[in-house]
């Protein structure tokens, strides 16, 4: 997969939001065991964003 990134330095500030989520957003951990195990989006390409 291919990525155009417009600002690099950003990217250990993108980092500390993700652990952010997983830490305090316990539900979307919940979703990605269900989803990784069930594959129910398989075949689809989406996107994301908090």
């Amino acid at each position: 997969m291919r990525y155009s990134i417009k600002d690099i330095k950003l990217a250990k500030e993108g980092k500390k939001r993700v652990e952010w989520a997983e830490k305090d957003m316990p539900v979307l951990g919940l979703l990605k065991k269900r989803f990784e195990k069930e594959k129910p989006l398989k075949g689809l390409r989406m996107s994301a964003c908090l």
